[in-house]
């Protein structure tokens, strides 16, 4: 066995979890290096090689697995700092990008526009040609025209080329000549077709995914490939896998080819980790949610499948990819608290950040943050932030309350420290509505994972206003995200348009639409050194009512797939219509759309070691005691504060209470309790929760 490393590049911090052969897991942190964020991840490998007293190289010789979330292609996105693209497209369509999709996209919001598009006007080329939906050629492909943008996409100095042709879904020979001849001409470009990255109906989805892969290809391949021959010259041996925006892991050669699937590589770690902490307590299906210092994201598993979308936005532009839905919010330890034009209390979405970051650093920042009133309120401790590494301080935080809250509002300082608790736990409480009521589900069904530095404090008052029974919050929830690449899987995506009414549809063409796929799939997974027992296949049809403009993609079982069950499969679709949107039309005839197919590999497991039941008594991590304000009673009370690394499986803790750890802090409300669970989970649940349902739910209930 071999060292086993997940890393999670965040804005601030690059965050690792190191597993050793036995399971055991380490846990570190070096400063992000935006300029080249290989930097900052050897930093942290050389931080590893310093703890087990050898060098670089023979520390990393030992290291069988990275897992590497990365920012580079999100950062590229949200700063307007990716490659300098061209596009290729059919004419007459040469401003369908920016047109997108002709409606308005905020229909009651007449402040908002569409972002600039990533590719200037004249770098939009067009060429004559014409296919038409069912894929016959209207008007052959003009080759000399190719040949004119290339030599112009030369002029310009562009670095990649997105090339989307009308109706390349359903024939791709035109694209696939256009690409070969722009690779000929321009060996050095990064040339992105639609028809090879998506395959799909939907022209400004198809051309706006393809542009946002040729737009951050560039910068993700040259990352990688830097990464890949620094790790190389220091003897690594091993497997570097990157984390995907649907919850799965590909190789760094896949990424460089679809390099927009990292477009939420980070985040997408959340909820794999979240199932993989949830899954001893009853189904396994929970709520994720990640509060850090800018945001906090949300996310629903349910069947033990995070929830898919394919019309995620990055910064304004559509990424038709599939992707994990995570719902993210301007709510995070940094977030500003502030007055609007009514006189009302406001939290973020604008944000310290770390530069200046809170007031309480005392590093410049003279607002007040989520930080400043957690820190009023007695919920952190000034001299064991960060461990002891970083000193707060309670004047600075008072101050900064005072002066831009406290009496603008007529009040004293607490109470406007507890005003800016209330609004962001508030804000956090609709975001995780968002991802469960507003999909049919109820919140109170779910187990809560919490994760991030600043979630733990807030989570027990979000919990019980959404009336939550179970929280779950891992020890390494601080560097979640690390730790959920760990526990990823393979995971590939394809996808055929087929538009047809279901009622008309070929049994001959879907099953070789099908079969192409699978065949695609399994190439793929098996390249990937996966055994035929440890591949899996998925397959699901996107269906709507016809005259719909949107789908529902409908998951389906092999033997309903091969005897081709259409009334098992429509009767789905309208449940599942019903749960989305509150309303189901069984008598309407149903339109297929596309044809999906997920392959997995399934990836080895860390291996997390068995750990001893202690008796409930917690006296041995008592660490002291202090006044925390608490929500219920409206007031400060001293409570007992413990040591969260001295608890161990089996000890509780009855709320109201605090428990510290190095990277976060627990706030147990009064309504709560707290357990050590078997993979060292703090698991909080209502006291009041009748004995039976906590049997069903807490590990450290059962017999």
């Amino acid at each position: 066995m071999s060292y086993r490393i997940g890393i999670d590049v965040g804005g601030t911090f690059t965050d690792f979890l190191l597993l050793a052969p036995d399971g055991t897991g380490s846990v570190f942190k070096t400063a992000t290096t935006p300029l080249d964020p290989a930097v900052g991840l050897l930093n942290g490998l050389q931080d590893m090689a310093d703890t087990h007293s050898s060098s670089l190289p023979e520390f990393v010789q030992q290291v069988g697995l990275i897992v590497h979330g990365t920012t580079v292609a999100t950062n590229a996105v949200l700063t307007g700092t990716g490659a300098r693209t061209g596009l290729l497209t059919t004419d007459g369509f040469r401003d369908a990008l920016q047109m997108r999709r002709g409606i308005r996209e905020a229909q009651y919001d007449n402040r908002v526009s569409a972002p600039t598009p990533l590719v200037p006007r004249y770098l939009r080329r067009t060429a004559t040609e014409r296919v038409d939906y069912r894929g016959h050629v209207c008007e052959a492909l003009h080759e000399s025209e190719v040949q004119s943008a290339a030599e112009e996409f030369s002029d310009g100095s562009v670095e990649a080329v997105a090339i989307c042709f009308m109706h390349a879904y359903a024939n791709a020979d035109h694209e696939k000549r256009a690409a070969s001849l722009l690779r000929d001409a321009l060996p050095e470009v990064y040339v992105t077709a639609s028809s090879e990255l998506l395959p799909q109906i939907r022209f400004y989805d198809r051309t706006s995914t393809t542009v946002l892969n040729a737009y951050v290809g560039p910068l993700v391949k040259r990352y990688l490939e830097s990464l890949t021959a620094r790790l190389e010259e220091e003897g690594f041996a091993g497997l570097l896998l990157i984390m995907q925006s649907n919850g799965g892991v590909v190789s760094a050669q896949v990424t460089m080819r679809a390099a927009a699937g990292t477009l939420l590589s980070g985040p997408a770690a959340g909820p794999i980790a979240g199932l993989s902490f949830a899954k001893e307590y009853s189904s396994g299906d929970c709520i994720t949610v990640d509060m850090g210092g800018t945001s906090f994201d949300a996310a629903l598993i349910v069947n033990r499948l995070p929830h898919i979308v394919t019309d995620g936005r990055i910064n304004g532009h559509l990424l038709a990819l599939p992707m994990l839905d995570i719902h993210t919010i301007g709510a995070g330890g940094g977030s500003i608290g502030w007055i609007d034009a009514g006189g009302f209390l406001r939290m973020g979405p604008q944000s310290a950040g770390a530069v200046p970051g809170p007031a309480c650093y005392e590093c410049g920042g003279e607002l007040p943050t989520s930080t400043d009133a957690d820190l009023v309120l007695g919920y952190l401790a000034p001299d064991y932030f960060l461990g002891g590494k970083l000193q707060l301080y309670p004047d600075k935080a008072r101050v900064a309350i005072r002066e831009h809250v406290a009496e603008p509002l007529g009040m004293d300082v607490e109470e406007a420290a507890a005003g800016m608790f209330a609004v962001i736990n508030n804000n956090m409480a609709d975001g995780i509505r968002e991802i469960s009521v507003q999909r049919g589900y109820d919140p109170r069904d779910f187990p809560l994972v919490v994760a991030g530095g600043a979630g733990p404090i807030h989570a027990a008052v979000i919990a019980q206003e959404l009336e939550i029974p179970l929280l779950i919050i891992p020890r390494a929830s601080s560097i979640f995200c690390a730790a959920g690449m760990l526990f990823s899987d393979l995971k590939h995506d394809y996808v055929r348009a087929y538009p047809t009414s279901f009622e008309g549809l070929d049994p001959n063409r879907l099953r070789d639409i099908t079969g192409e796929m699978e065949s695609e799939a399994r190439a793929t997974l098996i390249a990937e050194h996966i055994s035929a027992e440890k591949l899996r296949l998925h397959f699901s049809l996107d269906l709507r009512s016809q005259g719909q403009y949107h789908e529902v993609s409908v998951p389906i079982a092999w033997p309903e797939l091969a005897a081709l069950n259409l009334s098992a499969i429509g009767e789905r679709f309208h449940t599942q219509h019903d749960q989305l949107y509150g309303y189901a039309v069984p008598e309407a005839p149903l339109e297929l759309v596309s044809v999906r197919l997920t392959g997995i590999g399934e990836t080895e497991k860390p291996h997390l070691p068995e750990i001893d039941r202690r008796p409930p008594a917690s006296e041995h991590a008592l660490r002291g005691a202090r006044p925390v304000f608490l929500p219920e009673r409206n007031k400060f009370t001293e409570v007992h504060v413990y040591a969260g690394d001295e608890l161990q499986y089996g000890n509780q803790v009855e709320g109201p209470a605090i428990i510290e750890q190095e990277t976060t802090t627990i706030f147990v409300t009064d309504a709560y309790q707290v357990s050590c669970d078997a993979l060292g989970s703090f698991a909080m649940s209502l006291k009041d929760l009748a004995q039976p349902a906590v049997e069903n739910l807490l590990l450290w209930e059962e017999a």
